[in-house]
């Protein structure tokens, strides 16, 4: 079987490393502290979340050249800042407003059907928006990892013909279904590694990722700020995204394990082109 990496056309033994920025448009402090990484940073791509109240701003600061894809939004996790769906859809909030704050209360109540209308919507607004959409990556891997919501990122990723972020530190036996087997089964690529890691802080994770850097492709996600008192306010782990920004745009340490590995760095349109090329 031809590798990831081979498609992409390297040797399959080459160690690629996409590092992505999460958040992209949730706020003022995320505009900023993203398109630094991208444009001055080590990373080399971002996913944007359509409904949050900053996406528009991000949409206008992004270059054409600029790797994005569509962070995929049904959860709001935080107490005092809401936003909620761009579509038409009652299971899709709650009570207090906005969409659910947890990964439950979305899986309690969301009706499949207006999922799939308010991830197309935000697609097809990122598209209308002028982003080059270059991938598909789930808000806390919320429709990855249950199979009646993995239907419609399936179904999505295969019209709009996008690769999809998939963890491979979870099982098929751990989610109950064979995610990743059904997703090459319909030709959908995705990174051969992904560590499904949400809490807030990178500096240890990434370090140690890059440390051991296996071949193929790996995906590392970041979520930088800028330090201001908009996303002090949002939430407490306002100083761990800070430093993730300090992480991939000042640190000395990344740039030389990067190279010390031999890593190779790629966005996800790389792999989108190589899954349009068939």
């Amino acid at each position: 079987m031809t590798s990831l990496a081979e498609r992409l056309g390297y040797a399959p033994v080459t160690k690629l490393v996409i590092i992505s920025c999460d958040d992209l448009g949730s706020c003022h402090a995320a505009n900023e502290g993203v398109c630094d990484a991208l444009h001055h940073g080590v990373a080399t791509c971002a996913s944007l979340m359509v409904p949050a109240p900053w996406a528009r701003d991000a949409a206008l600061r992004c270059e054409l050249t600029d790797d994005i894809g569509v962070h995929l939004t049904l959860n709001c996790e935080h107490e005092h800042y809401r936003f909620g769906p761009i579509t038409h859809a009652p299971s899709l909030l709650s009570g207090e407003g906005g969409f659910p704050r947890s990964l439950d209360d979305l899986w309690q109540h969301a009706d499949p059907a207006e999922v799939l209308r308010e991830c197309r919507a935000q697609i097809e607004r990122a598209m209308a928006w002028g982003i080059d959409v270059t991938h598909l990556a789930p808000h806390l891997s919320a429709i990855t990892l249950r199979p009646e919501f993995f239907d419609t990122y399936l179904e999505l990723a295969c019209e709009f013909q996008l690769p999809i972020r998939l963890p491979s530190t979870i099982t098929a036996e751990q989610a109950g279904f064979p995610f990743r087997r059904l997703a090459a089964d319909e030709g959908v690529l995705f990174p051969d590694h992904f560590d499904h890691d949400w809490r807030a802080g990178s500096r240890e994770r990434v370090y140690d990722a890059v440390r051991n850097l296996p071949a193929g492709v790996t995906e590392i996600h970041v979520q930088p700020v800028i330090d201001t008192p908009e996303v002090r306010a949002i939430t407490p782990s306002a100083p761990l995204w800070v430093d993730d920004h300090d992480l991939v745009t000042n640190d000395p340490v990344l740039p030389r394990l990067l190279e010390e590995a031999g890593a190779v760095r790629i966005g996800y349109r790389a792999l989108r082109d190589a899954m349009r090329a068939g």
